[in-house]
């Protein structure tokens, strides 16, 4: 079975246990992330082609790390004018492999997970909000205002006389 997913504005054709380097997708490294911009479905001789996508299909796969391409140099010149621009750039990448591709996105869904995650979320809010009166409290206190230091008048120089 093999999908084409859309990704990053391009296309990629991807299996199972495939690894594949797209544009950056903000997740972390092994992290889960489910793709479900899929524009065609094929399993033996049975293919299942979107318009524009194929409903309810997606496609999981684990971010392996967030890279950068190798560095491109863009030159520009304008010939007889001396005119000369140079400009490099590098891509942010993410390698992924992927570790399924279902007909039904429903199956994909990692529940423990993101319970675990969403648990810690609630937690770290609960504890941040009973942190923050008392940060309040701290912060109304204004610092003493500096004492300014006496400025020196500049010396003058004596004009030499020959």
């Amino acid at each position: 079975m093999y999908a084409l997913v859309k990704t990053g504005g391009k296309q990629y054709r991807v299996a199972k246990d495939d690894t594949i380097l797209v544009e950056r997708i903000a997740a972390d490294e092994g992290a889960e992330v489910i793709l479900n911009d899929i524009v065609m479905l094929a399993d033996g001789d049975k293919v299942t082609i979107g318009t524009p996508k194929v409903e309810g299909a997606a496609v999981s796969a684990t971010v392996m790390r967030q890279t950068r391409g190798p560095k491109i140099i863009i030159f520009r010149r304008k010939r007889r004018k001396n005119h000369r621009r140079t400009q490099g750039h590098r891509q942010d990448l993410t390698l992924l492999k992927i570790n399924d591709i279902a007909e039904d996105a429903k199956k994909l869904t990692p529940a423990k997970p993101a319970a675990k995650t969403a648990a810690k979320k609630a937690a770290t809010t609960t504890e941040s909000a009973a942190k923050k009166p008392a940060a309040k409290k701290a912060a109304a206190k204004k610092p003493a205002p500096k004492a300014a230091a006496a400025k020196k008048p500049a010396a003058k120089k004596a004009a030499k006389k020959d």
